[in-house]
């Protein structure tokens, strides 16, 4: 299999560590796309074997996967100056945040579309990423794509595009989230006067336990609550401050306002 990647940020350069990682592909049939030349040396340096060119100079690409990885809100430009024409037969797979299929059809003047949406953890290959397709894809062309997927952590197909814009809220800014909540229990930490290295150890932990706890235990997640928040102590103060705050309802908000703006992505 061969695999052009057109945009080299973090989540492009991610998927190529995996593909290569998982000898998914030879590193001699990655081909990576940039928009900046100034890139060059920085990218081969971690590609060697692999190709690496500059957008306006590529005139034909003989890969069987072509995957868009730009900024949603550069796709559009970055279509126009595309300068090669697409074989029949190539699948085009999008991992941009709001983009409907049928408008990366038509940009690009081509039938064969996959569009997914994975999130930051496909770093360490423990992402997810929620993915559908046009009509008119073989099987064993989404086959393909799947496993692509899979090397990257979990991959689960969706009947209905417009769920995507969901995943995007829930998984694909989902890490944010956490980041936020952990960043507000360590300040906590450092406010009750516990040393800062030690605030960020104590909430790491907490967080990669309640976690094993989550996927490990047969009890729901009300449960698991309950077995911490003994009545009359310290945890049901916080929980009853939490709910006095409408902490789920801002959350709730919060993702539905992302779910909102990747709707607007697609202008």
């Amino acid at each position: 299999m061969k695999i052009a990647i057109l945009g080299a940020g973090k989540m492009g350069l991610s998927f190529s560590k995996s593909f290569l990682k998982y000898e998914l592909i030879q590193p001699e049939n990655l081909h990576l796309i940039l928009r900046n030349e100034k890139r060059i040396p920085e990218i081969s340096g971690e590609f060697p074997d692999s190709r690496i060119s500059v957008l306006d100079q590529v005139t034909e690409s003989d890969a069987d996967v072509i995957i868009i990885a730009v900024k949603p809100q550069d796709f559009l430009h970055v279509a126009g100056n595309i300068r090669f024409r697409m074989k029949e037969n190539q699948l085009v797979l999008s991992i941009m945040a709001g983009i409907t299929i049928e408008k990366i059809r038509k940009a690009l003047h081509h039938p064969l579309v996959v569009r997914a949406m994975p999130n930051s953890p496909t770093l360490l290959g423990m992402g997810i990423t929620g993915y559908t397709a046009a009509e008119g894809i073989a099987f064993s062309q989404l086959m393909n794509i799947e496993r692509l997927l899979n090397s990257t952590g979990r991959s689960v197909y969706l009947e209905d595009e417009d769920l995507l814009d969901g995943v995007t809220a829930l998984s694909g800014s989902g890490p944010a989230y956490f980041y936020y909540i952990v960043d507000a229990m360590i300040r906590a930490g450092v406010e009750m006067g516990i040393q800062e290295n030690l605030s960020r150890l104590f909430v790491k932990q907490t967080m990669l336990g309640a976690y094993h706890l989550i996927n490990n235990s047969d009890k729901n997640l009300e449960e698991l609550i309950s077995d911490v928040a003994s009545k009359g102590g310290t945890t049901e103060a916080a929980l009853n401050t939490f709910q006095e705050n409408s902490l789920k309802d801002i959350l709730k908000k919060g993702i539905l306002s992302a779910e909102k703006r990747a709707r607007e992505l697609n202008g």
